[in-house]
């Protein structure tokens, strides 16, 4: 059995950041002390002096594209991405061709991942207005949760009739992971810039064609339906400081029944950035204000916010090259995110501390993902080994997304991810990667 003794960290860990060794046997964290020996010559070992060591990150909301669109991105591609962005496990999401809506269709992509994905994967299941026989037939214990889009929708995922959505809410014991944009909001507001720009709307015009007003009247609704029900629900990617307010951060987090995620371009970039990167930075829900972005930060560091997440959707830069209204929504992030997250610890704007709660185990613990996204002795040896002081620079040669292409083109780094560890095997360091068959279907403990 393979033996790798990690010495010198900086760990990072459940509200700490202590200097220890740590011991890899198998796929499992064998032993963490303050200092441990190499008991036989066979024993690999790392010294990580001067680096950081912290869980794999777990990004709960990503769109890899496979089956049917992988002319934009595959499994294999952009799980590859993610392994060099410090993500040791992902949740995908169903809105692919064929959609994810029944059982056989999930199946199937838990097939293709068994045997292309670089990390730990697990998919959610999607609702529509009429699938309720297959949701009811889902295995609770082996899939991460549904997902429910209540706006921004593609195919027949919109999820609009609201019997069937109170009928959904009441049925099942999953977590229901929801978009939520009020469709009848942007359409008026679409058609308003349609009649006055035609095709040709700027694209600053974005996050007031998608406003404030959509998300929280969506966001809202949902809440109140989960409250009326006793549903477990989720939201995904706050983009507004006002819909923060319908959050609590007086309940311990396995405990909460309604829980929030903010996506890292919501922290990063702001409506003043549509000017340089246009069309790039097109997402749904839209980048908004600087004072958006303010308060979304104080809503996670206060503990309103729950988790980070990428919502990684990538588009061929020709797609994104569309006017406003051709242009698809959605842009590449996992193998930037946890770099990005990491410029903000070194602008003081979030300590270590919080950035491995957000990313690594409030996912592990609000979806109830079986020994992950913590650093203990027993659990899978997902790891992530940073050096906080080796800047780099995004460039076109070491962009891995199929796409080819990031919003953080040009922008540098401080903090260098050099190992990934997955399931106790290293399978990424400084750009390389070893042993693709390293990755496991994500299991729950519900």
């Amino acid at each position: 059995m393979k033996t790798t003794l990690i010495k010198n960290a900086r760990i990072a860990n459940e509200g700490t950041i202590f200097k220890g060794d740590l011991l890899i046997k198998g796929e499992y964290i064998e032993q963490i002390d303050e200092s441990i020996s190499a008991k036989s010559s066979d024993v690999v070992v790392i010294d990580a002096e001067g680096k950081l060591l912290m869980p794999g990150v777990i990004d709960d909301q990503v769109h890899f594209r496979q089956p049917g669109l992988t002319h934009k991105a595959d499994i294999a591609s952009e799980s590859k991405a993610a392994i060099a962005g410090g993500i040791t496990s992902f949740i995908e999401m169903p809105n692919t061709k064929p959609q994810t809506t029944t059982v056989e269709k999930l199946e199937e992509k838990f097939e293709i991942a068994s045997k292309t994905s670089f990390a730990n994967y697990s998919f959610m299941f999607g609702g529509t207005n009429n699938n309720l026989d297959e949701i009811l037939k889902v295995d609770t214990k082996t899939v991460a949760g549904l997902k429910l889009f209540l706006g921004s929708s593609t195919g027949n995922m919109l999820v609009d009739d609201p019997e069937v959505l109170e009928k959904i809410f009441k049925s099942t014991n999953m977590i229901i992971s929801v978009h939520c944009e009020d469709e009848t909001t942007i359409k008026q507001n679409l058609k308003k810039d349609i009649e006055k720009y035609g095709d040709d709307i700027p694209i600053g015009r974005h996050p007031i064609i998608r406003s404030e007003e959509a998300c929280y009247i969506s966001s809202s609704k949902a809440i109140e339906l989960a409250k009326k029900t006793g549903a477990r629900l989720h939201v995904f990617h706050l983009s507004t400081g006002k819909e923060t307010q319908l959050f609590t951060n007086k309940i311990p987090l396995k405990d909460k029944k309604i829980t929030s995620e903010v996506c890292v371009h919501h922290l990063w970039f702001s409506d003043e950035d549509y000017e340089k990167k246009g069309t790039l930075i097109k997402w749904n829900p839209a980048i908004k204000t600087k004072t958006d972005r303010k308060k979304l930060l104080e809503a996670l560091l206060n503990d309103r916010i729950d988790v980070i997440a990428t919502d990684h959707a990538p588009h061929t830069l020709k797609e994104k090259q569309n006017n406003y209204t051709k242009a698809p929504s959605g842009g590449p992030l996992v193998q930037h995110a946890l770099p990005a997250i990491l410029e903000m610890y070194h602008q003081d704007k979030i300590s270590i501390e919080k950035i491995v709660e957000k990313m690594c185990h409030n996912p592990a613990i609000l979806f109830q993902i079986e020994k992950r996204g913590f650093i203990k002795e027993g659990y899978f040896a997902d790891l992530v080994l940073i050096d906080l002081n080796n800047p780099w620079t995004v460039k076109k040669d070491n962009i891995l997304y199929k796409c080819g292409w990031s919003p953080f083109e040009g922008t540098t780094f401080k903090s260098r991810i050099t190992h990934t560890f997955l399931n106790g095997t290293l399978v990424y360091n400084n750009f390389k990667f070893f042993n693709t068959s390293a990755a496991k279907r994500l299991t729950f403990n519900r």
